[in-house]
């Protein structure tokens, strides 16, 4: 029996200072992109793509056009923002910088609220790291920064036959240090910029530029709650090189990375807006 006041299990509900709060954020977020050059967009709720950003396609959920063809519920804003205005608006607009501020679906019933940019046909991902930061300081947030590559635990994973990206998954320390490689191990702790010097002359040289370019981006950004995390592994379909976190204690309140869409290198971020809310409200 389902009483009349429930709403379903991973819904979102919002009302009086939460409604408020969340309302700030999205104002603060939106004039900092504005300032940035920024464009608004908004997708459609319903996409033909959504499989093509989406690892696990169980996550979606699906339903039919009117004439049967399968579409699902947007579960993910970046894909289709590229796609949009690549495809359909690219005879309409030159424009490269484009932001949005909607919430995303995930089966069974998961409503997700995200503040999202997306800097198309760019390759620095300092310029969206920076904005996020300052989005984030506004609201006067000071989540640890954490970057990663996606490409070294691939490498690893060619490197040593005993690897799977279920290790990088799981975060499986053991296995890393039984292999008795000292680069390896050095890699397995490596947390600040200061330790790479060190690092880059002992490690294979396809290791070396992806942690350069690590170093990059973390030197690039001010921010000085910076730790580099090489070992940690994500699967996405489409941030495929450098991608940051920014996260406090285990609530992560946003994720970007460099990514290749439509043979176009861009780079983007998403704000995860309830869990933002959740902590101003408190």
């Amino acid at each position: 029996m389902i009483l009349e006041h429930e709403i379903p299990n991973g819904s979102k509900l919002y009302f009086g200072k939460g409604a408020r709060v969340k309302r700030e954020i999205e104002n603060v977020a939106s004039t900092i992109l504005d300032a940035n050059g920024f464009q608004e967009i908004v997708t459609p709720v319903f996409s033909y793509h959504q499989h093509l950003s989406i690892a696990d396609e169980k996550r979606l959920i699906k339903a039919n056009d009117e004439k049967n063809n399968p579409i699902s519920l947007r579960a993910d804003s970046t894909i289709d923002v590229v796609r949009i205005i690549e495809k359909r608006l690219g005879r309409n607009t030159q424009h490269r910088k484009w932001f949005y501020i909607q919430p995303i679906f995930t089966y069974p019933t998961t409503e997700q609220n995200q503040i999202g940019a997306e800097f198309m046909g760019e390759k620095k991902l300092s310029c969206v790291l920076k904005i996020a930061t300052e989005i984030l300081e506004k609201l006067e947030v000071e989540p640890l920064v954490q970057i990663s590559n996606i490409r070294i635990p691939k490498l690893l994973v060619e490197m040593f036959d005993e690897l799977s990206l279920d290790d990088f998954k799981h975060t499986n320390i053991d296995k890393f240090l039984n292999l008795e490689v000292e680069w390896l191990k050095k890699l397995v702790y490596l947390q600040y910029t200061h330790q790479l010097d060190e690092l880059l002359m002992v490690v294979p040289e396809a290791v070396k530029i992806e942690l350069m370019k690590m170093k990059e981006l973390a030197q690039e950004v001010s921010s000085k709650n910076i730790v580099l995390a090489p070992m940690y592994y994500a699967q996405m379909l489409y941030y495929d090189e450098v991608f940051f976190r920014m996260i406090d204690k285990n609530e992560v309140y946003a994720r970007g990375g460099r990514y290749t869409s439509s043979e176009i290198n861009s780079v983007g971020f998403a704000i995860y807006t309830d869990a933002l809310c959740e902590i101003l409200t408190k």
